[in-house]
């Protein structure tokens, strides 16, 4: 049986069920965008690293 998880946007918050895990700053921490705040930090920033999806339903 899936069970369902929460988790927020680092930049806005939300909770939405599709994370992107990613790194876009100096530092280098990994954090959790939603598609929109993804879409915009990934746009020709040269400190980008995508690490993979986080799904609200896991299996």
């Amino acid at each position: 049986m899936p069970r369902n998880r929460i988790k927020p946007c680092y930049n806005c918050s939300q909770t939405p069920s599709l994370l992107y895990r990613v790194k876009y700053d100096k530092e280098g921490n990994w954090t959790f965008l939603c598609l929109e705040c993804w879409q915009q930090i990934s746009q020709n920033n040269p400190f980008y690293l995508y690490g993979g999806t986080w799904k609200a339903k896991k299996k």
